[in-house]
């Protein structure tokens, strides 16, 4: 490897690694149930608030409550997926590289 090619190596790690620390504080929201149930997840798809209506709450019906907790997850998992690809992708020009997975 060329000392062009290194050093525009290490520029595109040092870069991907800004990007990565800002997705920690990029935030992506997901609702289920007409808005009985929100998800708040950041571009690492850490969860960081669910918020659940009180009118969502029926004690004779938990499944449906866990089955709205699931789809605003699933939902917010997605869209932090999407964030992160659109924000490395565009570093890497779309190339597919080893450790990366969105």
């Amino acid at each position: 490897m060329n000392r062009d090619m290194l050093r525009q190596a290490q520029l595109l790690q040092q870069r991907m690694a800004k990007v990565q620390e800002e997705l920690g504080n990029e935030t992506v929201e997901a609702t289920a149930g007409g808005g009985a149930v929100t998800v708040v997840m950041n571009g690492h798809q850490m969860v960081r608030s669910v918020k659940i209506q009180p009118d969502a709450v029926d004690p004779d019906d938990v499944p449906m409550l866990e089955d709205l907790v699931m789809a605003a997850v699933n939902e917010a998992s997605e869209k932090a997926r999407a964030l992160a690809a659109q924000r490395l992708g565009g570093l890497t020009g779309g190339l597919k590289l080893p450790g990366l997975s969105f």
